[in-house]
């Protein structure tokens, strides 16, 4: 049986549209593989918070979306999964400029799981540093989720 991980990988080519979120806020899934999912952020005046750096919740979605990635490609087709838990580390500022956020498997179970993120800038800066705790869905609690989007594919 494939995995998600096949799933995922079209977004990476292009055959799948990203998700909306990654529409709405502009960024663009560069890389996934078992475990580990990758974004490409551009970040603009328009991402800025009233003091003109980057807005904190522009970095906990793209820091969110790459443990999503990387927890969603260790899973079944018929699994899905919800975020229980995010905590973040800002570390440097960002007014603009390109930004590179990884996710990793720390460690999966059958339920629960550890993911995290870092976020780089272009001169390879750690700007932010997160975790997560990531919950599998099985059965009917994963119907009505991604999963009912892959299996249409």
């Amino acid at each position: 049986m494939a995995k998600m991980l096949d799933y995922l990988q079209k977004y990476v080519s292009g055959e799948v549209a990203a998700p909306p979120v990654a529409q709405l806020v502009g960024f663009r899934v560069t890389d996934v593989e078992e475990g580990k999912g990758t974004i490409e952020f551009e970040a603009t005046k328009s991402h800025a918070n009233p003091t003109g750096t980057l807005h904190g919740g522009i970095l906990c979605v793209i820091g969110d979306s790459a443990m999503g990635l990387a927890y969603a490609s260790a899973l079944e087709l018929d699994e899905s999964f919800v975020t229980l838990e995010l905590k973040i580390n800002y570390l440097r500022p960002v007014w603009e400029g390109k930004l590179l956020a990884t996710g990793r498997i720390v460690q999966k179970g059958k339920t629960i799981g550890l993911v995290e993120f870092d976020i780089i800038d272009d001169k390879e800066k750690l700007v932010a540093r997160g975790s997560g705790t990531f919950m599998t869905l099985q059965g009917d609690k994963a119907s009505g989720r991604l999963v009912n989007e892959v299996q249409a594919v």
